[in-house]
């Protein structure tokens, strides 16, 4: 297996939740996402007076600039060692793309979450869909960066080493794990823990634990955010014992004592 990550950024994986990885993809690639996605949204991009919504959700994308961000043999390599060779499915879309821009008008979607991974009762219900401790269908959450982000620009919050008290809530349950909704309502039970924007140029990458809290927030800048954040599928569930864990596994094994 091809080694690109320290193990000092290994260890801060486990730690904190997340690694930042900058330039993951060429700045020509993100142009060419940016000019598909202008071209499916409702406004002019030479007229702010017609951004007048906060956020603009569009569909799936699996054109090949988007495809071609989120696989690359660099990533791969990547994916490899935070989770685990042949565990990991291959990204083919970037799921639905939600649009930020600056506004009067405050956004409805800034609470603190985990984003959920396998269908509940209603699969057409997204705050039914469930989380469990085993991470079942999601082995990262990633913030890929279309646009540059500055901490004006709607950057997502990261609240660091928030992963580890998540773990411990579903280590208490069994394997069908807690709703969406129902693991967002117990988040203000957590600790106090450090926030982090995650800011960069377009061709940025953050790369998340799966259980790591995050939060959008209102656009006070002047250009349009261009973020999404798909999951990274995982094969099979991961595993609470052993000792030979990817530092996925060995993030929740921390949170088990």
């Amino acid at each position: 297996m091809r080694t690109v990550l320290s193990q000092e950024a290994i260890s801060q994986f486990i730690q904190e939740g997340f690694l930042c990885l900058p330039d993951a993809f060429p700045d020509e690639t993100a142009r060419a996402v940016r000019k598909i996605l202008w071209e499916g949204l409702p406004c002019d991009k030479n007229n702010p007076a017609t951004w007048t919504a906060p956020v603009i959700r569009l569909g799936m994308y699996s054109d090949w600039p988007f495809i071609d961000s989120v696989n690359s043999p660099y990533l791969y390599s990547v994916f490899d060692e935070l989770v685990g060779q042949d565990k990991w499915i291959p990204c083919r879309s970037v799921g639905t793309f939600p649009v930020r821009f600056p506004s009067a008008v405050p956004p409805n979607d800034v609470g603190k979450h985990v984003d959920a991974s396998f269908p509940g009762k209603d699969p057409g219900n997204v705050f039914e869909w469930r989380i469990n401790a085993r991470s079942r269908g999601r082995a990262l959450l990633m913030l890929v960066l279309y646009s540059d982000v500055g901490e004006n620009d709607a950057p997502t919050i990261i609240y660091k080493g928030s992963h580890i008290d998540v773990a411990k809530i579903l280590l208490q349950k069994d394997d069908s794990g807690l709703s969406f909704l129902e693991l967002a309502n117990r988040l203000e039970e957590l600790p106090p823990r450090e926030k982090l924007f995650a800011t960069g140029q377009a061709g940025t990458i953050y790369l998340c634990h799966p259980f790591l809290v995050h939060a959008a927030q209102a656009h006070s800048g002047i250009n349009p955010r261009f973020m999404a954040q798909p999951p990274l599928l995982l094969k099979e569930e991961f595993s609470l014992s052993g000792t030979a864990c990817s530092p996925v596994e060995q993030a929740i094994q921390l949170a088990a004592g």
